[in-house]
């Protein structure tokens, strides 16, 4: 079953002959696994093609709507969750202000939010056989289990993979966001065809997703990719850096707008006030003309260390076209071949389009024991390039 699921996935559309020449099953086994896959509901006849001689033959597909899955992109003032289907096309979602009452009521919330769109989908519950939700902080790579979350109270106290799966009725696996947003823009994003590259994200904080030869890299306790931690922007062994981390203390949003105030700008600004104010106010251009510079020597940090083919930079800050610049600029003063910087094509969608293919290639491993399965999350299957 495996072989042919396989050859369904890649090629959408296909005929039981096809499938035998690709495979080197016989005719009657394709038959036969064609015959239980239809009868489960998984397959469906698609078409025609022209044979040989006036032939023709039926082709079959896999049914999108035999299963779908859920995506979770919780952050800690939002929280986004979708409802797909077996091709990754998202059927039905929902965004609400993520509730500040603690863990279990984030919990309570996402069942709510998944009922709902069940109903706005028409899907009947039983369809829905797995999820993946992107988390902020760091995620224990053997048990799932959120380790540090500093921007959603009591969550890191809760074991949220038991909680969600009481609430939801389906095993729901946990992930690191910026790990999920490497893992979108890999899939549907900026670097479909690079085998190794690094996702950052900058908005309220600072984190890094890493590929290297097409697989995620997680670290031995899940933390690879924490370049909030790096020794840049400030004093290491100031006690204000220990819970966020140095570099993010200073180019996370509350950093720039503190330091955008020290320079003369106005009190109680925004982030977004600050790139407002780029073409006439110099306290904003000296502002992001510092924050692009500590990015670049962070840039050339990770390209020291992990040689990357390119670094995609995304979140609401991480994003914009104005720092890129900067960065861009100041990698030509410190490196003799700058890496080089793209900009997020799947901007904050990222990790919510990260979560649902992780989902799907999950569901594939476990009801057909496929996928590329570089380890408790992968590139899903059905999107990914096979050697015929």
């Amino acid at each position: 079953m495996r072989l042919v699921v396989e050859r369904l996935l890649r090629d959408r559309s296909v005929s039981r002959a096809e499938i035998a020449r690709s495979t080197g099953l016989s005719k009657q086994t394709i038959s036969e696994v064609m015959r239980e896959l239809e009868r489960d509901g998984w397959v469906r006849e698609d078409g025609q093609i022209q044979g040989n001689v006036g032939r023709s033959a039926v082709t079959y597909a896999l049914r999108p709507d035999a299963a779908f899955v859920l995506g979770i992109d919780l952050g800690g003032t939002k929280l986004h969750v979708a409802l797909a289907d077996l091709h990754g096309e998202i059927v039905a979602e929902s965004i609400e202000p993520t509730s500040n009452d603690g863990g279990r009521a984030v919990v309570a919330q996402i069942g709510r939010m998944k009922d709902a769109l069940l109903v706005r989908a028409n899907v009947p519950a039983q369809r829905l056989r797995g999820g993946v939700m992107g988390s902020p902080g760091m995620v224990d790579p053997g048990s799932g289990s959120i380790v540090i979350a500093p921007n959603i109270p009591g969550l890191d106290s809760l074991d949220v993979k038991a909680a969600l799966r009481e609430q939801l009725g389906i095993e729901v696996l946990i992930e690191n966001d910026v790990n999920l947003a490497a893992i979108g823009e890999h899939w549907r994003g900026s670097s479909r065809a690079i085998r190794s590259f690094a996702f950052i994200a900058l908005g309220t904080g600072i984190g890094m997703g890493i590929f290297s030869d097409g697989s995620l890299v997680r670290g031995a306790r899940g933390s690879a990719g924490e370049i909030a931690y790096l020794p840049l922007g400030g004093d290491p062994y100031d006690a204000r850096g220990l819970k966020y981390g140095t570099l993010e203390t200073a180019v996370g949003s509350a950093g720039i707008v503190e330091r955008y105030v020290g320079l003369g700008g106005a009190p109680a600004s925004t982030v977004r006030d600050v790139f407002d104010r780029l073409q006439g106010e110099e306290a904003a251009r000296i502002t992001i003309d510092e924050i692009g510079r500590i990015l670049s020597t962070a840039i050339l940090a990770v390209h020291s260390v992990l040689d990357p083919e390119i670094i995609i930079l995304g979140g609401s800050i991480g994003a914009r076209p104005e720092l890129k610049h900067r960065i861009d600029d100041y990698l030509e003063r410190c490196m003799l071949q700058p890496v080089r910087i793209e900009l997020s094509t799947l901007g904050n969608r990222a990790t919510l389009i990260g979560a649902i293919g992780s989902a799907i290639d999950l569901m594939h491993r476990s009801l057909f024991g496929i996928g590329r399965g570089s380890g408790p999350l992968a590139l899903p299957f059905a999107a990914a390039e096979v050697a015929a």
